[in-house]
């Protein structure tokens, strides 16, 4: 606690964020849920079919529940995760307990489960943070039942879903003609291509990080490494289940996936194995990247080694005549020669002159 007192008045733009990492890698998903309640949730519906759309915000809970039955697609979308507002609406709807549980669970691992007739995903929406240079998710929640679709988001103020609500109010869009299967399809391809937005930044953070390793290897250099490799890790834990969660889709025979939008989900299915593919390539450059700051590392510790060999080279034949001449002997040659002098300083500066040329011709720096 004391350390920290004084760390925080330490402006250092880039460090090894021991936070991060606790952030990241300890999840426990059997915990008890800590997240904040919001003081109401944000419920918007979209009512729709071929020839109409009704597209309203709704003030109460209950007022969604007339939409159960209504005889058109009905996509209702809740923002701010209540614990009673959830469970009564999934109630309302037929949703399995387990799956409520799942909904206002926190960490949850990406996934796709089949319970008492509806089709249920779980996965996450990722964000890049422009200034703290971090990864953010959202968890959302969406299940797909007999004409009706629900998502539970945890962020009113975001997400990806502004094209479809789009193409929604557009009268001959394919999502206006189609089930709700389709809204499934167009909403999970909405939440992988954004994962491709995410990518971007994070290669543009890997391109400058390649770039400042090659000028020179400092501590800076290292802490951007890290910071990086951390945000790569959050990349690939979020990528790599969704590729079940879709081949899960696929594989499933369940009456609410028309055989004719398979080939839509198949696409959603390329494009994550692509990203999921990107993610391992930026991972193999994180990896290259450290052994490259090593390698720089240890060939600047070399250069120093080596100017220092030299010089202790170079010093050598001095130290030698200075050492030989200085000795105690009442007989030395040239001892007491009027040029005995200029003869051993000659000798102290011609000397380590030849040993210069030679290291040159032999290349030795």
């Amino acid at each position: 606690m004391q350390q920290n007192k004084y760390l925080r008045y330490l402006a250092i733009p880039f460090s090894f964020n021991p936070e991060r990492t606790k952030e990241i890698l300890h999840v426990n998903p059997t915990a008890a849920p800590l997240r904040v309640e919001p003081e109401s949730s944000i419920i918007n519906v979209y009512d729709y079919n071929a020839e109409m759309i009704e597209e309203k915000t709704l003030s109460t809970l209950e007022q969604c529940y007339v939409y159960r039955n209504s005889g058109r697609i009905t996509w209702i979308n809740v923002d701010g995760l209540r614990k009673s507002d959830v469970e009564n609406i999934c109630q309302h709807f037929g949703v399995h307990p387990l799956l409520t549980e799942d909904i206002l669970s926190i960490n949850q691992r990406p996934k796709m489960d089949e319970v008492e007739g509806v089709l249920y995903c779980l996965l996450n929406m990722l964000y890049f943070n422009a200034e703290l240079k971090t990864v953010e998710t959202e968890q959302i929640s969406i299940i797909l039942g007999n004409d009706f679709v629900l998502s539970f988001q945890e962020d009113a103020s975001r997400d990806v879903f502004d094209p479809i609500r789009s193409k929604l109010r557009i009268p001959k869009s394919n999502i206006r003609q189609r089930t709700a299967d389709y809204l499934l399809y167009s909403m999970l391809d909405m939440i992988v291509d954004n994962y491709f937005v995410v990518m971007e930044k994070l290669g543009e953070q890997l391109e400058i990080v390649e770039e400042e390793v090659i000028k020179g290897s400092t501590k800076r250099s290292l802490a951007r490494i890290n910071q990086v490799r951390k945000e790569l890790i959050v990349l690939k834990r979020n990528t790599a289940p969704v590729r079940d969660l879709v081949n899960g889709i696929l594989r499933s025979e369940n009456d609410l996936l028309e055989d004719r939008t398979t080939k839509y989900f198949k696409d959603v299915s390329d494009h994550i194995v692509q990203a999921y593919d990107l993610s391992e390539n930026y991972r193999d450059m994180m990896t290259s990247m450290q052994d490259l700051y090593i390698n720089n590392v240890n060939l600047k510790l070399n250069e120093v080694m080596k100017v220092m060999a030299i010089v202790t080279c170079l010093l050598a034949p001095a130290t030698v005549i200075g050492g030989i001449f200085g000795m105690n002997f009442d007989v030395i040659p040239a001892a007491h020669n009027q040029y005995g002098f200029f003869l051993a300083v000659g000798s102290m500066l011609i000397i380590p002159i030849v040993m210069i040329v030679i290291f040159k011709k032999r290349g030795w720096f």
